[in-house]
């Protein structure tokens, strides 16, 4: 098998701008069926945690979770982000993505305060509008129904402005001055330092990822995007990263922000993963979704050394500063192990990254 190291793929001074960090992302499925290895919620819980500890020791820089309701997937994200922050002492923790049309803001702020405090400030959460879920209309059985004149997507917005603010540490209710001797506004408890300028949107186009910029939001983009103007996957998302970028520069924040995209990569090593995944990569595909046409970008699969000069090409890759690979989690914790450390040895080092220690 070929290690491939950078130089075979780009010049030195074109990998120094590449990827800076990489994380794995897991959808979190469970179902009792057969080759499943997570069988229950307690399995994929359980498993979520030794995995992020699995990955933390290989080197990787991050584990994501996504967040799903009314579905056999992980759903309340706040105890498996603390449990695994307990566990480990490096690797970022997050989501990819909360959808929140569900949310309480406030109670989300403590909860988030929280599990930031317990990592020692490892948080990094993806938020979004959401996207098509099971159950019709399910933020509703939540207690969010959008006001008058209001859409869900608005809702979401509004419910991202005041956890933002919340987190940040604005007054969001009156004392009581019988108990506090004063009337003042009364920011919600605990605060986490910091963990303001970690919150990331999940932008679906062009246009959010600018709307996610003027708000001083950092992009996280997805392995689909809900338009499509012909061009390969890679190089519209390419697009919608510029622009955040330019947006952000526009606006004139006084950080430099992140941006994230996901990619699933598989390396074929032997006969079991080709059983499981095939033999070579897809192309993108066009799809239908929330009414509107969908680009859906590739799936990565083939021989390590074939696979690191593709990802070498992706030009959104490229452009990023993280990179989220998604993992097929029903496999179980030793085979994802497996997985990340192959591409930790013999893939991503062809896009500029190497193990944290």
């Amino acid at each position: 098998m070929t290690h491939i190291m950078p130089g075979n793929i780009w010049p030195s001074e074109m990998v120094e701008s590449c990827m800076k960090n990489v994380g794995f992302l897991s959808f979190g499925h469970y179902q009792a069926v057969p080759g499943s290895q997570t069988r229950t919620a307690s399995d994929v819980l359980l498993q979520s945690i030794d995995l992020a500890v699995a990955a933390e020791e290989i080197g990787i820089d991050g584990a994501y979770f996504r967040v799903h309701h009314f579905a056999r997937q992980l759903a309340s994200p706040w105890p498996l982000l603390a449990a695994v922050g307990a566990r480990t002492s490096r690797i970022e923790i997050g989501t990819g993505v909360i959808d929140m049309r569900y949310e309480n803001p406030l109670a989300m702020a403590e909860e988030a305060a929280a599990a930031d405090l317990i990592s020692g400030g490892r948080l990094e959460l993806g938020i979004s509008r959401g996207s098509p879920e099971t159950a019709l209309k399910g933020y509703e059985s939540f207690g969010h129904v959008p006001p008058e004149g209001m859409s869900d997507a608005d809702m979401a917005r509004a419910h991202a402005g005041l956890f933002r603010a919340a987190i940040a540490g604005a007054g969001v209710a009156d004392s009581d001055p019988r108990m506090t001797g004063r009337s003042v506004r009364l920011p919600v408890m605990p605060q986490a330092p910091g963990l303001s300028d970690r919150i990331w949107w999940g932008a679906g186009t062009r246009a959010t990822g600018e709307w996610a910029a003027s708000e001083g939001m950092n992009l996280m983009s997805s392995t689909l995007l809900t338009e499509d103007t012909g061009v390969p996957f890679d190089e519209l998302q390419l697009e919608q990263i510029q622009r955040y970028r330019a947006a952000w520069e526009k606006a004139g924040w006084d950080r430099e922000p992140r941006v994230s995209v996901s990619r699933s990569v598989i390396p074929l090593l032997d006969d079991q993963d080709r059983a499981y995944f095939g033999e070579r990569s897809g192309d993108d595909q066009l799809g239908h979704l929330d009414g509107g046409i969908a680009r859906f970008g590739k799936s990565y699969v083939g021989e390590p050394d074939v696979l690191a000069e593709e990802l070498a090409k992706d030009v959104a890759v490229r452009e990023a500063d993280s990179l989220l690979l998604t993992v097929p989690n029903q496999l179980g914790v030793a085979y994802n192990a497996r997985l990340l450390q192959a591409l930790a040895d013999h893939v991503l080092p062809a896009i500029g990254w190497s193990p944290r220690t």
